[in-house]
């Protein structure tokens, strides 16, 4: 990924809130068949190995487990708040007329190792963590117990699990810390009018570093 050095994210902090935000990653990988990728809600514990860990689980016919088995190297890509700028939003602009359109955005590539766990306890554990933290904001949150005990146990045998362990996390902010403090600011009120709070907030942020 080409990351000016202006534009890079290195704080633990930050990038451990863009994935914890936007958990639906990308599993890339690279087998004899080429490149492949899946998107995947992952799990994310930052205090487990040196970079964190990452879980999941994929449909069993879903092949990706038994092209990459457990020791090969893979990345997920995690991409956070992203929107269109527009120039007319930049206070110079209207002075120079020396603006152009870019694309704001926020994103994370994780590398690590993957480990396949293909095993009913592992997995029940996963389906439990990832359904509360889901459905926690629901008025009545969904649980597992809600259904049939058989209907889970034949849902869980139709997944299988995967770990990936974190060697490195490569952050991307691009948030126009390379534009004046005022053209960031019209940037920013112009994206929370149109409602991308998140990305409007990240640049505030990014301003006030």
């Amino acid at each position: 990924m080409y990351i000016p050095p202006h534009f890079a994210e290195n704080r633990p902090d930050e990038l451990h809130r863009i994935i914890a935000a936007h958990p639906l990653g990308i599993l890339v990988t690279h087998g004899e068949a080429g490149l492949d990728a899946n998107h995947i809600p992952f799990e994310f514990d930052p205090d487990i190995g040196e970079h964190g860990l990452l879980t999941a689980h994929v449909a069993r016919a879903n092949d990706v487990w038994q092209r990459c088995p457990t020791g090969t190297p893979v990345m997920v890509i995690f991409r956070g708040a992203q929107a269109y700028i527009s120039p007319n939003w930049y206070p110079s602009k209207h002075e120079a007329h020396r603006q152009v359109p870019t694309w704001n955005y926020e994103v994370v590539h994780a590398h690590g190792t993957l480990t396949i766990r293909d095993d009913e306890r592992f997995l029940r554990g996963l389906v439990a963590r990832l359904t509360r933290r889901h459905e926690a904001a629901e008025p009545q949150p969904w649980k597992m117990g809600d259904a049939p005990p058989d209907f889970i146990d034949g849902m869980l045998r139709n997944i299988v699990g995967i770990e990936i362990a974190v060697t490195s996390l490569v952050g991307k902010s691009k948030l126009s810390q390379n534009k004046e403090a005022r053209d960031r600011q019209g940037a920013a009120d112009e994206l929370a009018k149109r409602h991308h709070d998140e990305l409007a907030q990240a640049m505030h942020k990014a301003s006030q570093a």
